[in-house]
């Protein structure tokens, strides 16, 4: 889900908060060691994103917040700030040649340059937190 979260909307927070969760507690993030990224590069990115970073002339660079059902890719565009809300069933990484990450989720996708020790060191805990809340399959029962 693509949405402005410039403003203080109610109802969105509530729609994003049952999407990926409420946030992690001040303990949680001590205990994670920190849960946001440092400063993407936006390399490339859906038609949709892109057509929202041509409109100003500053440097295309997103962050990533990690949440306890997903993430938030959130990116600048003129003075209004759009979050792509992912949860972790939707949640599709792909690292390719010369340090790019992938995110995809649906129709949406961003690509991330990965230039720093600390970017990869992110993108390792990414991983980490998608593969320990993803559902482990079939159910007994369910079939």
């Amino acid at each position: 889900m693509l949405a402005n979260v410039s403003y203080n909307n109610p109802a969105l927070t509530r729609k994003i908060d049952a999407l990926v969760g409420k946030p992690f507690t001040l303990k949680q993030r001590w205990a994670m060691g920190g849960i946001g990224s440092p400063k993407l590069i936006i390399r490339q990115a859906s038609p949709e994103i892109h057509n929202l970073l041509l409109l100003d002339n500053n440097r295309n660079t997103c962050n990533i917040e990690l949440r306890p059902g997903g993430i938030i890719l959130r990116f600048r565009s003129l003075l209004e700030t759009y979050g792509l809300v992912i949860p972790y069933y939707r949640l599709t990484l792909y690292k390719g040649d010369l340090g790019v990450y992938s995110v995809h989720a649906e129709h949406h996708f961003v690509k991330v340059e990965a230039d720093t020790r600390a970017v990869q060191k992110f993108f390792v805990k990414l991983l980490g937190e998608k593969a320990d809340n993803q559902p482990e399959g079939p159910q007994k029962g369910m079939y």
